[in-house]
């Protein structure tokens, strides 16, 4: 186990990322909040020794994204999403920014999370390709799909 100091560190320096990345696949404040309490939780029960930071940024990432998809495998979850509906409202500045946001939830999950990573993260192509296992052309094209859907979406909303 970490010494209080190293995960305070941790939780310090990216709990802005864990979150966000988080809501950003639950599209859930509530789930969202979990997510991030589950991932810090299992960095404190980690015992893997990290050989750099960017290494326990990817494991972070890798982490939140496998809660993610956990939280969205389970039959209970299904069946309260079906219920309750997503339950959010959230206020923006500007109205460009809902109808960004509104775009942006319409995409599918591999494509947010990519769109996620390169912007809010602003993470390189080559550093996405390694938090997610896959080769970087299949980052370069998440991208450039999920930009082209983009585009289409926020076409359709008039912008």
């Amino acid at each position: 186990m970490e010494s209080n100091a190293y995960i305070d560190e941790a939780i310090e320096r990216y709990s802005d990322m864990v979150y966000q990345l988080a809501f950003s696949q639950t599209g859930s404040r509530y789930d969202a909040e979990d997510v991030y309490q589950e991932v810090f939780l299992k960095l404190v029960k980690n015992r893997t020794a990290f050989v750099s930071e960017e290494h326990r940024k990817a494991w972070l990432i890798r982490v939140t994204l496998n809660s993610c998809h956990s939280l969205w495998r389970s039959i209970c979850r299904r069946k309260a999403h079906t219920l309750e509906g997503s339950g959010q409202a959230i206020e923006f500045v500007l109205p460009e920014e809902t109808q960004l946001y509104a775009a942006l939830c319409k995409l599918p999950a591999k494509y947010r999370m990519v769109i996620h990573l390169f912007y809010y993260e602003q993470m390189s192509v080559r550093q996405i390709s390694q938090s997610l296992g896959v080769k970087e052309t299949t980052v370069r094209s998440q991208l450039m799909r999920a930009r082209n859907m983009l585009r289409v979406n926020l076409q359709e909303e008039g912008v």
